[in-house]
């Protein structure tokens, strides 16, 4: 189906003027910010220039004094600690962060749990390790919050707890000192931390609780700015602060492992939070799907050069395994869809096989919805139990909907955008049903038809100044360069032009198009790639006219950078 076009309302002219003016900017610069309610010029300097002094007050958060007076106690008694992690790159990253920072300032280990033996979250396998080893305090990272029983479990043995976790709470809080933003009783002013960002803070309270320089915290926002990309929380508010000053020392200082893993993905620094997205963390995902999650965290804080040279070598060839993995199993996922009657009338795909591998179902789902707009549930079987993924699209919370269904759960977790699960195989058919019926109340045909956003429509003539060389960066594009870290609520802006004619034309892989367009009322000639288009082939033919919705990017060959537009979608005229 035919995505639909949102352009942005147009914000009043004189707005624009009165704010570009101040701002000393062109009025398309000035309406970008505007639409990211950017209002004035000190809001825009935050943008622009965002400062760490910035950064919240942790203590604002909710059981952060018992966390730091507890992690303190540790500290002062030579107490050991574990470091518990979700396996995916926000857990891993968190542990990282953590045990860079505080390894050499008490007895310290880390647990990231194996994908499969254990699953989703803290497990009982991981407290009874803790309590072989001797752990007085574990503090969870990225999970946790809904880990009732294995956190009391914990505690009958004697090990206390401190969860720093950013998914939305049960009705009831483990008994622990719980570090979570979604809390309802915690009144911190921004709850859209990524999981590597509660453990921060509490590290940050630490160090305000010693009086101690940030300096040694600082050093490790590169982890922060990774997790942020990949976790997809909204890059705003603190978020921004973080990212932005991660993403800096991750370019001007970049950590060996990174280097490495950039590498291997072909990158050339400096990279973007997107490179960050599609390069090191599928990497570091990889080796909790196909592996274990713990072969990421030794990468990511080993000072041993040839050490991070073998297990990043590993980590990248377990990279390649998942994208076949995730090739021949969305191909099943979407036959098994097809040949389904009911599916094409259903609003939700739910699509099951016990053969598949459950370190790529997440991504699956994501696959599919690319190809059926609908929230998608991929579920595997795994020791006995059917485990799966969940995807959501826009406007539908898949959280509320699954939870809605938990008479039928053995587990589940996560928040409105994505998900895990767990049922018995007997449910699954049930499930199946109640998910549908559940789903098919709030979701509206509208909801199913993909929206693509368009900030502004934009003539070739405006990308380019008349006196500047069309062979270089244009002014406009390095001015959006610092629009940088892009993600949720603050995406990179995308353009509309209309009447669009090509001057070639060519197909990449039978898959991409490759194409030199221009206008008629336009000089201008500029060079466009649109990824997984080439069924649009007839659309852009010589001699037709066709409407792009495009990002401005810059295409680097060897040592020469270009402009070129990434096509998002195409549309005919006629």
């Amino acid at each position: 189906m035919q995505k639909k076009w949102q352009v942005k309302t147009p914000i009043a002219r004189q707005t624009v003027d009165e704010f570009r003016s101040e701002l000393k900017v062109t009025p398309l610069v000035a309406e970008l910010l505007l639409q990211r309610n950017i209002q004035n010029f000190p809001e825009a300097e935050g943008f622009f220039r965002p400062k760490l002094e910035q950064l919240h007050d942790p203590f604002l958060m909710q059981d952060m004094e018992q966390a730091v007076d507890r992690l303190q106690e540790a500290i002062d008694e030579g107490q050991k600690v574990l470091l518990f992690g979700d396996y995916d790159v926000d857990g891993t990253t968190a542990v990282a962060l953590m045990y860079t920072f505080l390894k050499d300032t008490l007895p310290i280990d880390f647990y990231i749990p194996d994908r499969y033996k254990e699953g989703y979250g803290l497990s009982i396998l991981g407290i009874d390790f803790a309590k072989k080893h001797g752990v007085d305090l574990i503090i969870s990272l990225d999970c946790g919050i809904k880990s009732l029983d294995e956190i009391a479990h914990a505690r009958s043995l004697g090990i206390d707890f401190i969860v720093c976790d950013h998914h939305t709470p049960g009705e009831k809080l483990p008994d622990a000192l719980v570090l979570d933003p979604k809390r309802i009783d915690c009144n911190y002013p921004f709850d859209e931390l990524s999981g590597c960002g509660v453990g921060f803070k509490l590290l940050q309270g630490l160090c305000d609780h010693n009086g101690w320089s940030y300096n040694k915290l600082f050093e490790l926002l590169d982890f922060l700015a990774i997790s942020i990309g990949a976790d997809i929380v909204p890059v705003v508010g603190e978020n921004r602060v973080l990212c932005f000053h991660g993403m800096e020392l991750l370019n001007k200082n970049p950590r060996v492992a990174f280097k490495e893993l950039l590498k291997l993905a072909n990158k050339q620094f400096p990279v973007t939070l997107t490179d960050v997205i599609f390069s090191i963390a599928p990497r570091i995902n990889a080796a909790g799907r196909l592996r274990s999650g713990r072969h990421a965290v030794e990468l990511m804080v080993s000072n041993d050069t040839e050490e991070i040279n073998d297990l990043a070598t590993e980590i990248n060839n377990d990279n390649l395994e998942r994208r076949q993995l995730d090739a021949e199993i969305t191909a099943e996922a979407l036959e098994i869809l097809e040949n389904e009657e009911h599916s094409k009338h259903a609003v939700t795909n739910v699509v099951f096989k016990d053969s598949w591998h459950k370190g790529v179902v997440g991504i699956v789902a994501s696959r599919i919805i690319e190809k059926h707009y609908k929230p998608t549930i991929v579920l595997t079987e795994s020791n006995g139990l059917v485990t799966g993924s969940a995807r959501s699209i826009k406007d539908f919370n898949v959280y509320n909907a699954i939870s809605e269904c938990s008479d039928l759960l053995e587990q589940f977790g996560g928040h409105k955008f994505a998900a895990g699960l767990t049922m018995k195989p007997e449910n699954i058919e049930a499930f199946k049903v109640k998910f549908e019926e559940v789903s098919a109340k709030t979701i509206t045909k509208e909801m199913l038809i993909e929206e693509q956003d368009v900030d502004l429509e934009l003539g070739f003539n405006e990308i380019f100044k008349p006196d500047e060389n069309r062979m270089k960066i244009p002014q406009l594009k390095r001015i959006l360069r610092q629009f940088e870290p892009h993600g949720p609520g603050n995406m990179k802006p995308v353009f509309l032009s209309k009447n669009v004619y090509s001057t070639a034309v060519r197909t990449l892989k039978d898959v991409h198009l490759k194409l030199s367009m221009t206008q008629p009322t336009s000089d201008v000639v500029i060079e466009g790639i649109g990824f997984n288009l080439g069924d649009k082939l007839d659309l852009v033919a010589s001699g037709m006219p066709f409407d792009i919705v495009y990002t401005l990017e810059i295409n680097k060959w060897k040592d020469r950078e270009t402009l070129q537009l990434n096509i998002k979608d195409i549309r005919g005229t006629l």
